[in-house]
């Protein structure tokens, strides 16, 4: 596991590019400070597990005066800007540039929270940065790394994959029942160690029949949506971080989590409830055990049309949240 590197403050430049601010409008924000109002009355303490540029937790130290955030981002481009959209918070705000499931050790440096959000998936900021290699719409070289410092591109592990592996990660991490093809294609490639985003997208455009890409937007979305999570292992990081959350933080915490597909929205749902359910048997009429979390969402929140018409990106956006009871079943 990498370490966690330097927490960092960086100062708002007064060049012309443009802010985070204007960059990035965070997806169901309203929604996601009512949930973790009632963990954030009075000085408290909230991890931004995937920072982005910032919005959330702008709006967190906004809405709440006595509050302090630590926001985690493996990406350093993202603590850069977000670190200049926050500078008039003063020491209210500290970045860490580690991955989030790290937020253990997080806790163990800044103190354990009173909440955590976390915001899923790819950033507008990565979205939007043709160089990064996340968009099948803009040509690029195919790097897709939330994190360019270290690991494997995404066009590293195509040229290192065998047809099987590609079509597993095909199929099961964008849900592509044409993965199979798709990996035939890519592998047949005299370049595919070179092949840029927007050759993969057509790539994957002619392995897919064309009655099946009448429907569902551009056919290539689900194939790079399961490179990026490979490449980043990103349901892994989940795995590990949401238990992680949950232990760190303090009785009377709230989780609150944004996911984007049903396979991030899977793991939080399992989680979250599992911790919520008495273990009690079925028919034996005294509650044996008192679970450590309860749900404040008995199911996910979505978008509604105005929210979706003004940020298109909340569409498929599942929130999920909860707020811890006690330590430990008893």
């Amino acid at each position: 596991m990498p370490e966690i590197r330097e927490g960092t403050t960086v100062k708002a430049s007064s060049g012309g590019a443009m802010s985070a601010a204007d960059k990035h409008v965070p997806v169901l924000v309203d929604t996601c400070m009512e949930l973790l109002a009632p963990a954030l009355d009075g000085p408290a303490l909230l991890f931004d597990a995937t920072l982005g540029m910032g919005g959330h937790t702008e709006a967190a130290l906004t809405r709440f005066p006595e509050l302090r955030v630590v926001g985690i981002d493996r990406d350093p481009e993202a603590i850069r800007l977000a670190s200049e959209r926050l500078a008039p918070f003063g020491d209210r705000f500290t970045a860490e540039h580690a991955e989030y499931d790290m937020i253990d050790e997080i806790a163990e440096k800044h103190g354990r929270p009173n909440a955590i959000l976390m915001d899923l998936g790819v950033s507008s900021l990565q979205l939007d940065d043709a160089s990064r290699g996340f968009a099948y719409s803009q040509d690029a070289p195919l790097d897709m790394r939330m994190d360019t410092s270290q690991g494997r591109t995404a066009a590293e592990l195509i040229a290192e994959s065998s047809h099987g592996e590609l079509a597993r990660i095909i199929s099961h991490y964008g849900e592509e029942k044409f993965a199979s093809r798709i990996a035939s294609r890519i592998v047949e490639h005299p370049n595919r160690a070179s092949l840029t985003t927007a050759e993969l997208a057509e790539l994957v455009k002619s392995a897919i029949p064309a009655a099946a890409r009448r429907t569902g937007g551009n056919p290539a979305k689900r194939t790079f949506q399961a490179l990026r999570i490979a490449v980043n292992d990103e349901l892994g990081i989940l795995e590990r971080a949401i238990p992680r959350a949950m232990a760190v933080l303090q009785v009377g915490g709230r989780l609150v989590v944004e996911s984007y597909h049903s396979l991030e929205d899977r793991i939080v749902k399992r989680a979250m409830q599992g911790m919520s359910a008495s273990t009690t048997p079925i028919g034996v009429p005294i509650q044996m055990d008192s679970p450590p979390f309860r749900l404040l969402t008995k199911r996910a929140i979505q978008a509604d049309e105005a929210e979706i018409a003004a940020n298109p990106r909340s569409a498929s956006v599942r929130v999920r949240a909860c707020e811890k009871l006690h330590e430990g079943r008893r």
